[in-house]
């Protein structure tokens, strides 16, 4: 799919590690236990994120209006909210909550066979919504248990443990896991230094 270019600043860049859809959005404001990086500056950068995490309904990218991108921040902060409470096993915020059902209840994007992927009357909403239900179900289903925190103390991302043996701990090994690997060994070399 096309759709509006990659960010100039690679920190802008969506990643796309957590699994779902729903963790994926929640991933649109990083770093959130330090200064947060906010990746959905504008109005552009949504229609990219539903173009790149494929919920568009066809090549062009979706339009996405200043009252969508209001929308969608308050749904990802609502869904990350509500996710982290049934984390920990405690009741959500029931603003979070009646946010979340809210959107969950619009019409969502409705699948396609053929070279359109998705088909909906209001493409952007449509994708909210269709983000919204993926929370709910995560949130209420048997792969809530496997949904992590990395543990990289910079970074917040969301993830769902895929491996075998559940025990991942990085949101990836490319992104954190590769720098708690080279702080460990620079670790261990000044130790060796200093004996």
């Amino acid at each position: 799919m096309t759709g509006s270019p990659a960010p100039a600043d690679p920190a802008l860049a969506f990643p796309f590690i957590g699994g779902r859809p729903c963790l994926d959005f929640a991933a649109t404001l990083g770093k959130r236990h330090a200064t947060p990086l906010e990746r959905l500056p504008d109005t552009a950068a949504l229609a990219r994120w539903f173009t790149e995490a494929e919920l568009a309904t066809d090549a062009a990218a979706v339009r996405v209006t200043p009252r969508d991108l209001t929308d969608a921040r308050l749904l990802r902060e609502a869904l990350y909210g509500l996710v982290r409470a049934a984390m920990a096993g405690r009741e959500p915020d029931p603003a979070d909550m009646e946010r979340v059902n809210a959107v969950a209840a619009q019409p969502d994007l409705a699948p396609q066979l053929g070279p359109v992927r998705w088909t909906a009357r209001s493409p952007a909403r449509a994708a909210l919504a269709t983000v919204a239900r993926d929370a709910v179900l995560l949130v209420r289903g048997p792969l809530l248990e496997r949904v992590k925190e990395c543990e990289n103390p910079d970074c917040s991302l969301l993830f769902l443990d895929d491996s075998q043996a559940r025990r991942r701990r990085w949101c990836s090994m490319d992104r954190c896991g590769n720098l708690a690997k080279i702080a460990g060994y620079r670790s261990r070399s000044r130790a060796a230094v200093t004996r």
